[in-house]
């Protein structure tokens, strides 16, 4: 099986490779990834174009449940079975609209014959080219403690990532799972998670990563004194470039 790693296939000229997106994770987040794709592939090619993509959107109360009591194989089973329903749907790579669940990453990878275009490749890779090399993390505190993706980040990137105190880290990921999956923007809420980036300034981070795909909801650029790369946006724009044959072969 091809790792995360491999170099796509470029589409050819006017044709769009089918992006398989693993949704649902939030809806609301879901909801702006399908957004933000079809408005740049609509920029990028003009007239009435949109993007070619299929979705398969959880009920996101199951995957909250495995999350919460620590059931990740079974979570991982289940994200398994979305990317085998789009490889036989016909989607040509995969995208896991979501960071936490790119803890499931290799077993998806496993599974299935299609490349998945991983959520911390393209933010890392912005990042560097902006020079930059000490990051704060924002996000649930599966991503903000465990070292699916942290290590990745400091692995495959030679980034040095900085998370928040315990406290901190409490407070992030309640407002995200108690407020931003739900739609709420609280300007508390907001407040918190400024106090929280400053103190990660204070600690010498250079950049803040937005690594929960519902704080761009909440967070802008405004609220922070150094760049925010909003995993988000980044992820929706690398797979635009896969989908329309854009991106050098193995970079994200």
């Amino acid at each position: 099986m091809p790792s995360t790693e491999s170099a796509f296939t470029p589409a050819s000229p006017g044709a769009q490779q089918v992006i398989g997106l693993i949704g649902g994770m939030s809806w609301k987040s879901s909801a702006e990834y399908y957004r933000l794709i079809n408005e740049d592939v609509s920029r990028r090619l003009g007239g009435l174009h949109s993007a070619r993509c299929l979705l398969w959107s959880f009920d996101f109360a199951d995957i909250e449940a495995l999350q919460r009591t620590d059931r990740w194989d079974e979570a991982a089973a289940l994200m398994v079975d979305a990317a085998r329903r789009l490889e036989r749907g016909g989607a040509d790579f995969l995208v896991i609209a979501t960071n936490t669940m790119h803890i499931a990453a290799p077993q998806v990878q496993a599974a299935v014959s299609l490349p998945l275009l991983h959520i911390a490749d393209p933010t890392a890779e912005r990042i560097k080219a902006a020079g930059l090399r000490r990051v704060g993390l924002l996000g649930t505190a599966f991503t903000m403690e465990q070292d699916f993706y942290r290590g990745r980040l400091a692995r495959e990137h030679g980034l040095e990532v900085l998370v928040p105190e315990a406290p901190e880290r409490a407070a992030v990921h309640r407002i995200v799972y108690e407020e931003l999956v739900r739609g709420r923007i609280v300007e508390s809420s907001r407040m918190a998670y400024r106090d929280v980036i400053a103190g990660l300034v204070e600690r010498g981070a250079e950049a803040i990563i937005l690594g929960c795909t519902e704080i761009m909801l909440l967070i802008g650029p405004e609220d922070s004194p150094v760049p925010l790369f909003d995993t988000t946006g980044l992820h929706a724009e690398a797979a635009v470039m896969r989908s329309l044959g854009l991106a050098r072969a193995g970079a994200a």
